[in-house]
């Protein structure tokens, strides 16, 4: 027999039941729930047998057996569950809010993260954002990327982003640091695909999959570094302004143009090899922030603009390798 509690559901083993598979047992009594997600349920410990937590799928019960089933939310229901976090906002109004994205941080729910993305944050923060798809966002970071992002407080104001983000007259400026001797300024016009030989990457390339991508780019500094045997490695500190705003793009587009960001894990290029000692081996994340953000305020028309200094980790790089200074706006792309 089967009763609901507040916190869980409850019964008892009846005979017809004995002898059978625990995760069997549970998908004839909870008809509604697939036995793929009761044997997860399962095994996060989510059922208890008389009492005592078991985390065995095959499990035999026998007749009187009291079961306890404590309810897991769906990933689905996870993705657009309010959960508070620290949120950086460096503006807000009643149409829009800025936000300063730390590194770490998902944007969107995704699996092996439904529950602890920047849309999350911002439902538990300004709750009338369920309202909206996606929570208002209307463009989104790498997980380890960080710096602003603009999410819309209503729809209409979500419509007219989109519509200037399409239009490309929103202006997103990003620091990167790199391996090489990046050159005073430069335009990469190259699409960018999904990568046939890894689902998790993007590459340069051609074909019906190809999308257009758009990258400018200036030089803000050099510097060199010690590498093996203390041969000299060049690092240029650049600037990137995107016209396009695909997956990966400045990441990919660098690796493609020879300069890799220092730091990525996924689009190393063929750098050298560092000494363990060197700074640059110290950057476990892409060194990519997004610094500026300018935009026309959807309601009042006005131009806009935003600039966040580097986060402390990438400004403590940046200084020991001789960059900076890393908190005011460069102007490169002004001359």
């Amino acid at each position: 027999m089967l009763a609901q509690s507040e916190e869980a559901l409850f019964f008892v083993v009846d005979d017809e039941y004995s002898g059978e598979r625990l995760d069997k047992v549970l998908a004839r009594l909870l008809p509604s729930i697939s036995r793929a997600r009761l044997q997860t349920w399962i095994e996060q410990g989510a059922v208890t047998v008389n009492g005592e937590v078991t985390e065995k799928i095959r499990l035999k019960v026998s007749a009187g057996d009291e079961i306890e089933v404590l309810e897991q939310p769906s990933p689905e229901e996870l993705a657009f569950k309010p959960v508070p976090m620290d949120l950086d906002v460096v503006y807000e109004d009643d149409d829009i809010l800025i936000v300063n994205k730390p590194a770490g941080l998902v944007v969107h729910p995704a699996a092996g993260h439904w529950d602890d993305t920047l849309l999350n944050g911002l439902l538990a923060r300004n709750p009338e954002l369920k309202n909206l798809p996606r929570a208002g966002i209307v463009h989104r970071l790498d997980r380890d990327t960080t710096g602003l992002m603009v999410v819309a407080k209503t729809l209409e104001a979500q419509t007219d982003l989109i519509r200037q983000l399409q239009a490309r007259t929103v202006k997103r400026e990003y620091w990167a640091v790199v391996h090489g001797e990046a050159p005073e300024a430069g335009f990469i016009d190259e699409p960018i695909m999904r990568d046939p030989r890894s689902a998790m990457r993007f590459c340069v390339g051609q074909g019906p999959r190809a999308k257009e991508a758009k990258t400018h780019v200036r030089l803000v500094d050099r510097a060199y570094v010690d590498g093996v045997g203390q041969t000299p490695l060049t690092v240029s500190w650049v600037a990137c302004r995107l016209d396009t705003g695909r997956t990966h793009q400045i990441r990919v587009h660098m690796q493609w143009a020879g300069l890799p960001l220092v730091g990525d894990p996924v689009y190393k290029g063929k750098m050298s090899k560092l000494p363990a000692d060197c700074p640059l081996s110290l950057m476990k994340r892409q060194t990519l922030h997004a610094s500026r953000l300018g935009l026309v305020h959807p309601r009042t028309k006005e131009a806009m603009q935003w600039f966040v200094p580097a986060p402390d980790d990438l400004a403590q790089l940046m200084d020991t390798i001789g960059f900076g200074p890393t908190d005011e706006p460069v102007t490169v792309f002004e001359k």
